[in-house]
């Protein structure tokens, strides 16, 4: 995860009470079907466990109109050249975290297009630090020194209440920013400063408040597609193939040729060569190649259509029509 930085301004945590929350949201609530499971099989055990992981696609599926809002204006803050920013604590924060640090190889985008942001800073991404999630101040304090008018903050919270994360998605809202809250809790009512509140419900977790079981595979799963789709809107692929990625190692430039001959039906010789030609640029091979024109012009039709391949085609077939 060094791709990616995790904001260190939190505060040190003095004079923070030791309080005791109780959370109502069915996470915290026994499971009556894994009620004997320290009695079964580890095979037993195993396929009870992925029993209940199975039930995470239905409650991520319930939420998407909601995630689509927040997708959309995700991309209208990236096309107006502003950020995306990560807020979680714990498995949210950690999970939030891997999702920035790989869209960086992935679709090859700029490094500060998403922002982390974990309670407790990097040292909290390998062992907990006692308080961080229930410092309001610190969430707040770390926004307000991060963000800039029109930025997009997505919050992340198993409780649906995680003091660091709604003090972070409130001073983003004060900021400026749209703001949207992914909660692993059902019952979470509308939040002050969130334009879009995403409440998944995954019922009871296999072991009673363990949440970063079904509650963390649900947020896994909403950040997989919320970042993929995100990228996707922005042109970062064509059709379902990865066109942007850094090819970093041998593997990912095979995989480079792989594309070019999947998207184009070349063969390996022709596209090997124009990606030397290109620079090893894939999206510009690709255009190269599809629509007969020469790097060159390939690369300045997609500068003029911010990366997307299909516009590029698109407008280079208007000019020659």
């Amino acid at each position: 995860m060094s791709d990616v930085k995790v904001k260190d301004t939190v505060r040190p945590l003095v004079g923070l009470r030791r309080q005791v929350v109780h959370v109502d949201s069915p996470t915290e609530q026994r499971n009556p079907r894994t009620m004997d499971i320290d009695l079964m099989s580890t095979v037993g055990i195993l396929g009870a466990l992925n029993a209940e992981d199975k039930l995470v696609p239905d409650a991520v599926n319930a939420v998407l109109p909601q995630l689509a809002r927040a997708v959309d204006f995700a991309v209208e803050a990236l096309r107006a050249g502003h950020r995306v920013h990560y807020v979680g604590a714990g498995t949210s924060g950690r999970l939030a975290t891997l999702d920035a640090a790989e869209l960086v190889p992935t679709f090859n985008v700029p490094d500060d297009w998403f922002v982390a942001h974990h309670a407790g800073g990097p040292r909290a991404l390998r062992q907990a630090v006692e308080n961080a999630e229930d410092d309001d101040t610190a969430g707040a304090a770390e926004l307000r020194e991060s963000v800039e008018p029109g930025d997009f903050v997505l919050g992340l919270t198993a409780s649906g209440r995680t003091p660091y994360v709604l003090g972070a998605l409130a001073a983003a809202s004060e900021a400026g920013c749209r703001t949207a809250l992914v909660s692993g809790n059902p019952r979470t009512q509308s939040v002050p400063g969130v334009d879009v509140l995403i409440a998944v419900d995954t019922g009871p977790e296999a072991i009673a408040g363990s949440t970063r079981m079904k509650a963390g595979s649900a947020q896994k799963i909403i950040l997989t597609a919320f970042s993929t789709a995100t990228m996707i809107k922005l042109g970062r692929t064509y059709s379902n193939l990865m066109v942007s990625m850094r090819a970093t190692n041998a593997k990912l430039r095979g995989r480079n040729v792989r594309i070019l001959r999947e998207a184009t039906g070349m063969s390996e010789q022709d596209c090997s060569e124009a990606l030397a030609e290109s620079g090893d640029d894939l999206k510009v091979a690709l255009v190269h190649l599809l629509s007969g024109v020469d790097t060159s012009t390939a690369g300045k039709a997609l500068e003029a259509n911010q990366g997307h391949v299909r516009n590029a085609l698109a407008s280079l077939h208007m000019r020659a029509s």
